[in-house]
């Protein structure tokens, strides 16, 4: 574990000394929320969605975030054209099928980004995953209200089937490569309680992977570990009196969290068998 820890340390060392930029097409529900994540995580945020500069903003960036949150026609366009942009010039993807399931146009146009991006890292919560893997899932608009029964063994599946990195996010978050999977224990019921933190997640993972592009498994997993420890980190503060205040400490704690107190709080399992 400690060698594990020191590990996850060393990619958010990365990313605080990298400051990578995401470029992010995302949803007007959490655009300022995951600008500020990403300020706070270390990286440099930019939020572009005009198909007319999508692909030259992508080619500033350390990676690309895709985010179906609030989908129309024009900015499907714009992920794709940025997509295979970012794909030209070895920019890695994370993408976030937000709300997958929940109606025809938003599982047709995850299945069609899968098709045609060649996707770094698929980020989502139990429903979303396991209804795009075919295990079984339900989403309540873009909400989980169940995901597969073996989550681990769910997203290895899925992530050797894409030859992609697939997470899931909930109470325990499950990390894959298809070959190894990983369980992360850190967190708090109120990340939950908040719009965003799904989304906001994936934003971490998109700093992470933009600064650790050789090893974007650990550096997924980092993210969601150091991710995590910010939500226990917050809940200690005595000003946090429940969610609205614990958002107000958990930036934070993302923002003043050290290398050194992170590998203190990692709570990561190799669950590859």
């Amino acid at each position: 574990m400690a060698a594990l820890a020191q590990k996850l340390g060393e990619k958010l060392q990365s990313v605080r000394s990298g400051n990578p930029l995401v470029h992010h097409i995302t949803n007007f529900v959490v655009m300022e929320l995951t600008a500020n994540v990403t300020l706070h995580v270390g990286g440099s945020p930019v939020m572009a969605h005009s198909l007319e500069e999508v692909t030259d903003m992508v080619k500033l960036a350390s990676c690309l975030n895709i985010n179906m949150g609030t989908l129309e026609p024009n900015w499907v366009a714009s992920m794709l054209a940025a997509g295979k942009k970012a794909n030209s010039l070895g920019v890695p993807i994370v993408f976030d099928p937000v709300g997958n399931g929940a109606t025809p146009y938003r599982t047709e146009t995850a299945a069609n980004l899968i098709k045609e991006l060649d996707i770094s890292v698929i980020r989502g919560n139990g429903g979303e995953i396991g209804l795009l893997a075919d295990k079984g899932g339900q989403v309540k608009g873009v909400d989980s209200v169940g995901g597969p029964e073996e989550p681990a063994k769910v997203a290895k599946a899925l992530a050797n089937k894409l030859g992609t990195i697939v997470a899931i996010t909930g109470p325990v978050d499950y990390v894959s490569d298809g070959k190894s999977a990983f369980a992360i224990r850190n967190g708090h019921k109120y990340l939950a309680q908040l719009t965003g933190t799904g989304c906001s997640a994936t934003t971490a993972i998109s700093c992470f992977v933009g600064a650790n592009k050789e090893d974007k498994l650990m550096a997924t997993v980092a993210a969601l570990s150091f991710f995590g420890s910010a939500a226990e980190v917050a809940v200690k503060e005595s000003s946090t009196k429940g969610p609205a205040s614990f958002k107000v400490n958990f930036h934070d704690a993302l923002a003043n969290m050290t290398v050194e107190d992170f590998v203190q709080l990692v709570k990561v399992d190799d669950v590859s068998d």
